[in-house]
């Protein structure tokens, strides 16, 4: 059975230039969307592309403890820049990348759970990210603008 040495942290710089990390988050779910479509004229059909902008959108949860949400609370009002990265740990060698990273995001909305008597309240932060990066073990560093 593989062992995933990951973890998914949120870097941003503190008001002292620091690099500082947000963690854990429970779950990430990445969106990216590469649009291209398919261009047609009144005489052929398929005779070309036409490309839009990228869109990577995002939405994290974390659990309602600690300070983790408080955090993610306090980057969204500041309407700060962050990045979302997944880093391989010591001894990752069963992981193909070295670092997946979402750059620049920002924070559009905020949900959090009701509180309840059983189980902890969970948070959920949705935003997009104005460019993303990956580096495989092996191969080219890929980055998106």
């Amino acid at each position: 059975m593989p062992d995933w040495k990951t973890r998914l942290a949120v870097s941003y710089r503190d008001e002292d230039g620091n690099e500082a990390d947000i963690t854990p988050i429970d779950s990430f779910s990445p969106s990216f969307s590469l649009n291209a479509e398919v261009l047609h004229s009144l005489e052929q059909t398929h005779i070309g592309v036409v490309y839009t902008p990228d869109a990577m959108s995002f939405s994290m949860t974390v659990k309602a403890m600690g300070d983790v949400a408080a955090q993610l609370t306090a980057l969204a009002l500041q309407g700060k820049r962050f990045d979302v990265t997944l880093q391989e740990s010591e001894d990752g060698s069963d992981w193909s990348f070295k670092t997946i990273v979402m750059q620049e995001c920002i924070i559009t909305s905020a949900n959090p759970t009701e509180a309840s008597i059983s189980g902890v309240p969970t948070a959920t932060f949705s935003g997009f990210s104005l460019a993303a990066a990956s580096e495989p073990k092996t191969g080219a560093k890929v980055e998106i603008p």
